[in-house]
Formats: structure tokens, C-alpha cells, sequence
């Protein structure tokens, strides 16, 4: 198919992909990745909801009050309507305010704040039902995690490249185009847009407030997708195929050259409507980063299996894969501070959401005196198991006795998953104290029915403060 203005053929590739997103609204999702999109819609607007009370969550709150905007969709946890570009990327920074978020291990990304978030605004503004949700949702993940995949994600990440925006943007891209019902050729176009503002780079990890990282993993992503899609429905035209052909996106982003690891397009379109991502992402046990997961999990085993006191422990040494160690040791904020958390988990024989944002604790004696007591390793052979977040813990009582656990599947991933149950009580127990227990209760409801909403501004009252 030719261009009017004699640019080179559309890809078979591109064909494929901008074909399958633009019939993904009239595809029927298997019942056991309907069932864990809804674990995942759930979890992120969870993280919303906590999210709006945190410093990351009423800066963006605050920020878009500035910019009011046609009232198309509600900014979470507040009374604030606004246009839809502005609810995703307000959405998205509350998604990823903390670390309560989900997480894709293979493509190094945190789908579900950009990609739910964008949904949400696209699915207000224009009146979708609930199955329509559903539906962007899950090929917002699998457009995610593919793209990220095609980079070459560990060595996309590892030269500086931001993997935690680059997917999601073009999720959330996708997921909105279907919602705003485009068709194949302005699904190429959304596609470009979205490349054009494909972006971010790992020095996320200096930003001490989360208010950047908040924007750069969720609001930016968001933002893109809602934005590529809009202007595309009112009428703009773009690149036909920005992945092949002159400068194209992959080869724009090609880093063989230093890393020795080209890009690999195919597999954009390698398995869709087979493989569905949202069954291989993660959702977090612990609203603490995700090098932290595994150890705090063999702590909780060994606490609960050995029955041993905090005062008995003469030392820990806790071994993670090496970046893990390096973005989490010592850091200032608590949830994201090895040393912290799992002294917090000696000491209290368990940790909880306000434990984990307590920053006060972080100064009481006997958590600093616990942590003097803890060692973190950068072990270089658990790099090698990447993406796979082993967690290894070692302790030494001041009885002779050690203690040794290894966590190889982290609870709430994909080999170790948490149940409907497990994931219901994380949620609610996040909302309950910004949206009070009735509002969270129904809200939780309503999402294991979502089927059942015909318009999805129904949920707007269970949504606001």
C-alpha cells in the first residue's frame, strides 16, 4: 500500500500490528486472562487511590488543578475533572507514587501505571463500557512488554535507555487508539506519534523526592498514549510506518554498535492473541521496590518457620542480583532502602503500607541499631538470572544458630502468584483509608463485575474524594 506522497510500502509487520490493534475491541479475552486483567486494573487504581495522599500524588494533583481543560475524566482520589491528556498523565504519576505498583520482569517495565491510566481517561472520554476497558487493558500490556522486548530490554536499560517508558507509552498508545475505535491506518498513525515521543533515561534513579520517577515510569507514558491517540481521532495525519523504511524507529534506537544487541522488531507481533502479557507481569506482595521483594519474603519465612525475636539476630547478610543492591542500598526513602526494610521486617516481624512510608522510623534507635546488623550483597551470579529477582538472606543468632533462606519465586509473581482473595485485600486495604471502607469495598466489587458497567463514568463517584 502506497502513500499519497510516495513513501515506501507499509511493512508486513506494521500491517500486522496496526490490523491487530485496531480489531482488539471486538476480541473476546480467554477467561483466565480476563480474570487477571482484572487483578491488574484493580491493583493499579489501588495504587492510585494510596497514591493521591503521597508527595508524588498531590504534586500532580496540584499541578493539573493549574490547567483545567474540558471535563472528560476524573483525576483519582480528588474532585478534579479535566481533559483526558491531563487525567492519564495526573493517573499515571499517582499510579507510580509508590512502589505499589506491577511490574513485567522480562521487559524491565511498570505496565500497569501508564497503560490502566490511560485507558481510564480514553475510556471516560469516550463513554466505553466496562469489557471495552477490559479488553485496551490487556493489548496495552501486550504491545508494552513487546516493544520493550524488540529494544532488547536489559541491554536497551543498561546503556541508559529508560525501558520503564518506552513500552508503556506505546501500550498506552494502543490501548487508547482502540478505545477511540481508529482504524488500521490511524493506528499507524498513533503508532508514529508515539514513537516521536518515545523517551527517558535511567537517571530516574538520583530523583530523591519519586515525584520525577513518579512521571517518568507513569504520567509520561500515559500522557503519550492518551495524546497519540486524540490527536490522531480529531483528524491529524502521520508517518505511514514509522518502524521500517528512512530513520526509522528501530533504527534510530539500534545500540549494536555498543552493546552488541540489535533490535529484534519481529517480535512485535510474535505471538498476539496467543501469548498475553498481563498473565506474565507481577503484581507486588510488599509496597516496597522490587530488588526489595525477595528478601523481605525469605525473612517472613524464616520469621515465621524459626519463631526467633529481633534481639536474637547477631547479623543478616542479604544478597540480591547487583543493580537491585545498587539502586537500594541506603537510599532516603524508606521503601526503597534495603537496609531499612529489612530491618523493619526484623524488628516488627512483618512490614505494612504505613510502615513502609514511616518516615519517622527510619530514625528510632532499635530499627538503626538493626540495621547496623545487616549486610547487602551485590551478588554478580544473581545478575546473571535477570530477569528472574532472586533473593538470598543469611542469619547468624547470637546462639550459634544459622538460618538460611532463598526466595527463587517472589509471592505475586508469575510462578508464584497471589490469589483473587489475597489480591482484593491488598487493594482494599490501600483504599479504605483515603476512600473510607464502604467506597473501597464497592469499588473493589465493581471491578471484579466491570463486565457489567455500561459507561464507565459510572465509576467516577467510587474514584473521587
Amino acid at each position: 500500500m502506497k502513500q499519497a506522497n510516495g513513501a515506501a510500502d507499509v511493512s508486513p509487520l506494521m500491517h500486522e500490528l496496526s490490523t491487530y490493534i485496531a480489531k482488539a475491541p471486538c476480541k473476546k479475552l480467554p477467561k483466565q486472562v480476563q480474570e487477571q486483567t482484572k487483578h491488574h486494573i484493580l491493583d493499579t487504581l489501588a495504587a492510585m487511590v494510596s497514591g493521591s495522599k503521597l508527595l508524588p500524588g498531590r504534586q500532580a494533583i496540584s499541578y493539573i488543578k493549574t490547567l483545567g481543560g474540558t471535563k472528560e475524566s476524573v483525576v483519582v482520589g480528588s474532585r478534579v475533572l479535566t481533559n483526558a491528556v491531563n487525567a492519564a498523565l495526573a493517573n499515571g504519576m499517582l499510579a507510580h507514587a509508590d512502589e505499589t505498583d506491577d511490574s513485567h520482569s522480562p521487559s524491565l517495565t511498570h505496565p500497569g501505571c501508564g497503560i490502566v491510566s490511560a485507558a481510564l481517561a480514553m475510556a471516560e472520554r469516550e463513554r466505553r463500557d466496562g469489557t471495552a476497558w477490559l479488553r485496551a487493558v490487556a493489548l496495552g500490556y501486550d504491545i508494552s512488554a513487546r516493544m520493550s522486548l524488540a529494544l532488547g530490554a536489559v541491554a536497551f536499560s543498561r546503556v541508559g535507555h529508560m525501558t520503564h517508558s518506552f513500552g508503556p507509552t506505546f501500550g498506552a498508545a494502543a490501548a487508547s487508539a482502540a478505545l477511540a475505535r481508529l482504524d488500521s491506518r490511524q493506528v499507524r498513525y498513533v503508532l508514529s506519534y508515539a514513537a516521536q515521543q518515545a523517551s527517558g533515561l535511567s537517571s530516574y534513579a538520583r530523583d530523591q523526592d519519586h515525584i520525577e520517577k513518579a512521571f517518568d515510569f507513569g504520567g509520561m507514558a500515559a500522557r503519550n498514549g492518551v495524546t497519540a491517540a486524540t490527536l490522531v481521532a480529531a483528524g491529524c495525519t502521520a508517518v505511514d510506518d514509522v518502524f521500517s523504511g528512512d530513520r526509522n524507529f528501530f533504527s534510530v534506537y539500534d545500540e549494536s554498535k555498543r552493546i552488541n544487541h540489535p533490535p529484534m522488531p519481529e517480535i512485535l507481533v510474535r505471538d498476539l492473541g496467543k501469548t498475553y502479557e498481563i498473565v506474565n507481569t507481577n503484581i507486588k506482595r510488599w509496597s516496597v521496590g522490587s530488588p526489595i521483594q525477595a528478601p523481605l519474603d525469605s525473612l517472613y519465612a524464616l520469621i515465621r518457620s524459626e519463631r526467633f525475636l529481633a534481639e536474637e539476630v547477631e547479623r543478616a547478610t542479604i544478597r540480591v542480583y547487583a543493580a537491585g543492591a545498587k539502586v537500594t542500598n541506603n537510599r532516603e526513602m524508606p521503601n526503597i532502602c534495603m537496609q531499612h526494610m529489612c530491618a523493619l521486617m526484623l524488628t516488627d516481624g512483618i512490614v505494612t503500607y504505613d510502615s513502609t512510608h514511616d518516615h519517622l522510623r527510619m530514625k528510632d534507635p532499635g530499627v538503626l541499631a538493626m540495621r547496623k546488623r545487616i549486610e547487602l550483597i551485590g551478588d554478580e551470579e544473581l545478575e546473571k538470572l535477570r530477569p528472574e529477582k532472586h533473593g538470598i538472606v543469611d542469619i547468624l543468632l547470637k546462639d550459634g544458630r544459622r538460618l538460611h533462606h532463598r526466595t527463587r519465586a517472589v509471592r505475586g509473581t508469575v510462578q508464584n502468584p497471589m490469589t483473587r482473595i489475597e489480591v482484593d485485600e491488598k487493594c482494599y486495604h490501600l483504599m479504605a483509608p483515603v476512600l473510607g471502607r464502604n467506597k473501597a469495598r464497592s469499588l473493589c466489587d465493581s471491578i471484579w463485575n466491570v463486565e457489567k458497567i455500561e459507561d464507565m463514568r459510572e465509576l467516577r463517584p467510587l474514584l473521587r474524594v
